[in-house]
């Protein structure tokens, strides 16, 4: 391997790019270079000292030569991934197996393992003190960074039948080279998780830092110029693609060059909730704003390209993942939906399950989200499909070679209008009313309940205000849902991490569960609340078939507080919740610190559906539900709503 190893990433879209192969004389960089900054990361909870940190780190790469290469190696073992979201390639091996790596390469005993596993609560820590405790025969090759990302790669990469013994045998392989700390990180990127309070955010302004100081800028110019890396990135979110632009042309020459690819997703725009039509008015007051019908099915991205001769499309979720094996009918569906003369888009939209009317001259209605989430998520056969989807778009961020998100939505509705044309039971506009009053609003979300929507989404339509940002949910767009009025005005996203055994009729499955959110810049789940209420029969016997086999021992990166559920599980599976509520409490852990020394845990919590458009990095994170606490108490207030940034 090493320096002239090159990404052998998949292309995803006409203008991907290939990062270039390191230079002649470019060093592979030790993998022990960036173990030795994990560490150091670890041990402090000082932002500024993180970044400082990173910085240093990819300074020293960069300094090493080897063109991009070395750069988004490092970057991507950061991260914890191996390429962009939409390529779709994870890291995430199961606990057992890697049980099994760690005592088959140390020579001890699974018990032992296990036993430690339950006493440290940290594979790492486990894999760490199993390999001090091992006795050295002979000194191992040092571990390089193209060594452990080709491995990582080649381990995600395995299928077919003897797929986990291709994987044992490569973690063994690098298992056996580890050295210090380095089997400790190892272990903890095998599992999905760092664990050292090291979010992407964060290696993002670092990579900005890192680039801009070695091409010799001076301190006060970082802020600009990482503002322009966060809004290019934002647009065109691949490293494979941005880094090696950056490297070559730096900060001034990077938005030339990197600008929103159909064949790549972007992270969406997402709406503020609010509590009611005055807030909304209040926040709207003296703006021209639109209402548009909240559907309630999938967010879908759906990008189409020129390849060959042929019009391409593909469908990405909220998170970047590819949906097209999902919705092969919408592949098939959107041609018919395009006027003449378009040749590359991306569209908004919402999928959404769809009856057609028994004839052509009755209408068709909306289908809850339920009927959409039965669907397998991926290669989906068009003959197999039970439940039609229309989709129904209300945005166009991309059109012809242009990219139109500086656009007021004024502007980029038109456009979607002009250029795109309803095909019926297929595809339509999002249902618009350009409102002005509580009563005209009221009537308008009224209408769209009754229609099956989930309620409103209102944006602002024209000025500087009206452009679409990606990655940010903005108090430029907010949601009105009909329940709104009462509760929380929200509902919440959580993971379900573990399980309380049933009693009674429940005895044979899980009869409360424990919810948790992700805090990302910790990297840990924080415990939200115990839920019990919700569930028909059929629902726990569903849950439990579902859960059992994610049965684990505690993770370190569990914060439960004082909860303590009878069994916890891998932290896969996200439910949409609603509460009468939100209270501060001794005994969970979200947000713990950001109001009160108490954490914010829900009062009343129901289950509402399981959201499989959802990976558990998405919940509702701790700041939103601090926000939501805060939204309590100045509900109908300008300073409840402020902008979140994901960058």
């Amino acid at each position: 391997m090493g320096a002239q190893a090159t990404l052998d990433s998949a292309a995803a879209a006409p203008r991907k790019t290939e990062p270039k192969t390191a230079k002649p004389g470019g060093a592979a960089i030790p993998y022990a270079t960036i173990t030795d900054t994990f560490s150091l990361v670890e041990a402090t909870t000082k932002r500024l000292e993180i970044l400082s940190l990173v910085t240093d780190l990819f300074r020293r790469v960069i300094s090493r030569g080897g063109g991009p290469t070395n750069l988004l190696y490092t970057v991507y073992l950061c991260i914890n991934r191996l390429c962009p979201d939409y390529e779709g390639l994870e890291l995430g091996i199961g606990e057992g197996l890697l049980v099994k790596a760690i005592a088959q390469s140390t020579g001890r005993e699974l018990v032992r393992i296990k036993k430690d596993l339950e006493a440290k609560g940290d594979l790492g820590l486990v894999a760490l003190a199993s390999r001090q405790n091992q006795p050295t025969m002979f000194r191992m090759q040092a571990l390089t960074v193209p060594t452990v990302f080709h491995g990582l790669k080649e381990i995600a990469s395995a299928s077919g039948s003897k797929s986990q013994d291709k994987k044992l045998a490569v973690i063994k392989r690098l298992l056996a080279a580890c050295a210090g700390d380095e089997s400790k990180y190892l272990i903890r990127s095998l599992e999905g998780k760092l664990r050292i309070g090291l979010a992407e955010k964060t290696v993002l302004v670092a990579v900005a830092h890192a680039v801009m100081l070695e091409r010799g800028a001076a301190e006060d110019e970082l802020e600009a110029g990482t503002n322009v890396v966060k809004a290019v990135f934002s647009e065109l979110p691949s490293y494979d693609i941005v880094i090696p632009a950056l490297l070559e042309h730096g900060v001034d020459g990077l938005r030339a060059r990197c600008r929103l690819t159909p064949g790549i997703p972007l992270k969406p725009m997402l709406a503020k909730p609010t509590r009611g039509v005055g807030e909304v008015l209040d926040r709207f007051d003296g703006q021209e704003f639109t209402c548009e019908y909240k559907y309630d099915g999938e967010r879908a991205q759906v990008h189409g390209y020129t390849r060959d001769g042929r019009l391409e499309v593909r469908v990405f979720s909220r998170n970047s993942e590819e949906m097209s094996g999902k919705y092969p009918d919408l592949v098939a569906q959107m041609p018919r939906a395009i006027r003449p003369g378009v040749d590359s888009f991306v569209v908004d939209a919402e999928a959404v399950a769809w009856e057609p009317g028994a004839d052509d001259a009755s209408p068709g209605r909306l289908l809850p989200f339920q009927e959409l989430s039965r669907r397998k998520r991926k290669d989906v056969q068009a003959d197999n499909i039970a439940v039609r989807v229309k989709l129904f778009a209300f945005d166009l961020l991309y059109l012809n070679g242009e990219p139109l998100l500086h656009l007021a939505l004024s502007e980029r509705r038109r456009m979607l209008r002009e250029h795109f044309v309803p095909v019926a039971n297929e595809f339509d506009y999002a249902t618009h009313c350009d409102c002005s009053t509580t009563a005209d609003m009221q009537v308008f979300l009224d209408a769209s309940v009754s229609s099956g929507c989930e309620g409103l989404m209102v944006k602002m339509l024209v000025g500087p205000d009206a452009t679409y940002e990606p990655s940010r949910r903005s108090i430029n767009w907010l949601k009105l849902k009909k329940d709104y009025l009462a509760g929380t005005g929200d509902s919440l996203d959580l993971a379900v991490i573990g399980g309380y055994y049933g009693k009674g009729k429940r005895t044979n499955v899980y009869g409360a569960f424990l919810l948790a959110t992700y805090d990302e810049d910790l990297e840990t789940y924080q415990t939200v609340c115990k839920i019990g209420t919700g569930f028909s029969e059929a629902d726990l016997e569903a849950h439990y078939a579902l859960l059992h086999p994610l049965e684990v021992s505690k993770k370190g990166y569990y914060d439960a507080g004082e909860a303590k559920p009878d069994i916890y599980f891998e932290p896969r599976v996200v439910w949409e919740v609603k509460a009468a509520d939100l209270s501060l409490s001794p005994v969970y852990t979200a947000a713990r610190g950001a109001v009160d020394a108490r954490g914010i845990s829900l009062r009343f919590p129901r289950f509402v559906r399981v959201r499989d458009d959802k990976a558990p990095e998405e919940t509702t994170s701790p700041q939103q539900i601090a926000s939501m606490y805060r939204a309590q108490a100045t509900a109908g207030t300008r300073e409840s709503l402020e902008d979140d940034e994901y960058w």
